[in-house]
């Protein structure tokens, strides 16, 4: 009230009195609405002195950077249908940070951002994204998919005309999953109307998505009711990343999982479950997955610095290694492991 009394007096507004009664003035229109003209008057002759927008933040030209986007299992945290102590509590007040398994890679020298994995969590994630890149690129320069569970493409509904809309988006896809997607609705329509454009991929070929950046999707064994499994090797200028947040146990593999992670600089393992009490010692074959302990184990006896590349990701809503104060969580990290946390980056 005091500033649109402002308005009425000899003398001329401050450019901040004008802001706000370009604000206020509106929602006080049918009491007052005798000042409406000279509140439009003032809103002409100073509107455009004010800056009101938030200038984004610099493009940064480093090297390529990966960003972990969601670190959860498919189901995501809180579970559907879950009302034990792990998931009650977050259905009341959600945590952001508890989003499904996804990396996003940002290349400031290309210009170009790309996502793996297209989860449910798409929106905040594409979101995420495009802040990391300071509001500069709209859209991702591709989404790389590792198999069809739900987790991992379910995504890509957000891009159809119910949702975004979105006109030649790139998806890399090994040809199971590249057929899985043409021959099954409603994925197929995304196909048809060119919401996305499916790109081939090939065991252990490398895609160069940049001058300095490559990525190698490499099989791995998995459920593969639908498609064929990949973990993808993303190597870059400096340094490099194994990504594989879906395998059976690794002895199933016909690669010793030691020599790969010598390869790299970095590496994101399936944590989907910490050991066998926490699924109540069921049969593992339904939901073949290497239990932590089973991976720290079989790397126990590497260098320091070889176990300090293993970041656990994709972990179930049951596992404890989510909550940092538990017993579990400290073992990782007294036998020199790391749990991957959503916001963690690395340059590459």
């Amino acid at each position: 009230m005091l500033k649109v009394n402002a308005f009425l007096g000899p003398s001329k507004p401050t450019l901040l009195e004008c802001f706000e009664m370009n604000v206020i003035a509106p929602m006080l229109w049918p009491s007052f609405s005798w000042i409406s003209i000279p509140i439009v008057l003032c809103a002409l002759t100073f509107g455009s002195s004010v800056d009101l927008t938030v200038a984004s933040r610099s493009f940064d030209a480093s090297p390529p950077v990966i960003h972990v986007l969601g670190t959860v299992q498919d189901g995501g945290s809180p579970h559907i249908g879950c009302d034990r102590i792990c998931c009650r509590n977050l259905f009341l007040r959600p945590a952001l940070d508890r989003q499904v398994v996804s990396l996003g890679l940002v290349d400031g020298e290309s210009q170009s951002s790309f996502l793996f994995e297209a989860t449910p969590d798409l929106p905040a994630q594409w979101n995420q994204l495009q802040k990391l890149t300071g509001g500069e690129i709209s859209i991702p320069s591709g989404i790389f998919l590792t198999h069809a569970h739900m987790g991992h493409y379910s995504g890509l509904m957000h891009l159809g005309r119910e949702a975004m809309g979105a006109q030649g988006v790139p998806v890399y896809a090994m040809p199971r999953m590249t057929q899985f997607l043409k021959e099954n609705g409603p994925w197929s329509q995304l196909v048809e109307l060119s919401n996305v454009v499916l790109m081939p991929l090939a065991n252990e070929e490398a895609v160069h998505i940049s001058s300095r950046l490559q990525v190698v999707p490499i099989e791995v064994p998995h459920r593969d009711e639908f498609s064929e499994t990949v973990g993808y090797r993303i190597v870059g200028p400096n340094r490099s990343v194994l990504f594989i947040p879906d395998i059976n146990k690794w002895d199933s593999w016909n690669r010793d999982l030691a020599a790969e992670l010598r390869q790299v600089d970095r590496a994101y393992l399936d944590a989907t479950f910490y050991d066998a009490a926490e699924v109540g010692y069921r049969d593992m074959s339904e939901i073949p997955h290497p239990f932590m302990v089973e991976t720290m184990d079989c790397l126990q006896n590497l260098p320091e610095k070889e176990r300090s590349k293993v970041h656990f990701i994709h972990m179930n809503h049951t596992n404890p290694c989510l909550d940092e104060s538990s017993a579990a969580y400290r073992e990782v990290r007294e036998r020199g492991y790391h749990i991957a946390k959503f916001g963690d980056s690395f340059t590459l």
